[in-house]
């Protein structure tokens, strides 16, 4: 019987914010696997054990996924990964993928996902807290109200556009170009609040565009939210995720 693959989200940073199902699920497998150079440089895998026991005694599968947005690099990345994975699925192990928030936002696992079950392998999605809902739980407030909107956004590309739309703006990844996007808020005279490495030991938080730094975490999240009473915007370490 061959052996299933677990995309595990295991939330925004917090241990205690993982769910039971994905708990549950880690302790059952007997691989898992984490996207970075070790274990001990996986965020994911410090997040998670925060709460599951005997972690270390599991084997990991250490898939390297290269910071860039060159196609032909990354598919050969996830198609490395997916031979790794299928290895441990055809000695019938299931294999649980430890990702930060949840595996279905700008995530790299579901491009491993995909692949693993094109080659006709069972592969399950097992959903974590996203970081953005999490830093709105932080600052005490909705991330949409009523008939409002809500856009996610990947910021790593232009984003003037996309904060000219209605309602509640989410831009993922925006570490790496925050003084563009900072430039961007301060055109469209947007106010804000900042939130780095949400739910984790160094967590700081930033109550104007002006305070926050220029290269903040690598893990961080932008929450635009304009309603009739004010406007903010906040930022998260969690998610991300892409590569974590």
């Amino acid at each position: 019987m061959k052996g299933i693959l677990y995309g595990v989200g295991v939330g925004p940073g917090d241990p205690k914010l993982m769910t039971y199902l994905a708990v549950e699920t880690i302790e059952r497998c007997p691989v898992l696997a984490v996207p970075a150079d070790g274990k001990e440089c996986a965020v994911s895998y410090k997040i998670a054990a925060g709460i599951v026991k005997g972690l270390d005694e599991k084997e990991c599968l250490n898939l390297v996924t290269p910071m860039t947005k060159k196609k032909e690099v990354l598919d050969a990345a996830y198609e490395k990964a997916a031979d790794l994975i299928i290895a441990q699925l055809e000695q019938g192990k299931d294999v649980a993928y430890l990702t930060l928030g949840d595996p279905t936002i700008y995530c790299t696992y579901i491009y491993v996902h995909r692949l693993v079950k094109e080659r006709g392998y069972q592969a399950e999605i097992i959903n974590g807290v996203p970081s953005f809902c999490a830093v709105s739980a932080k600052l005490g407030d909705s991330l949409v109200d009523r008939s409002e909107q809500l856009h996610i956004i990947p910021s790593t590309y232009e984003i003037e556009d996309a904060l000219e739309l209605p309602g509640t703006k989410v831009l993922m990844k925006a570490a790496s170009k925050m003084p563009l996007v900072k430039a961007a808020l301060r055109e469209k005279n947007l106010k804000g609040m900042m939130i780095e490495n949400c739910g984790m030991d160094n967590e700081k938080r930033y109550m104007d565009v002006e305070e926050i730094p220029d290269q903040p975490s690598y893990y961080s999240v932008i929450v635009i939210r304009e309603n009739g009473d004010a406007s903010s915007a906040s930022v998260s370490s969690a998610q991300d995720a892409a590569h974590d």
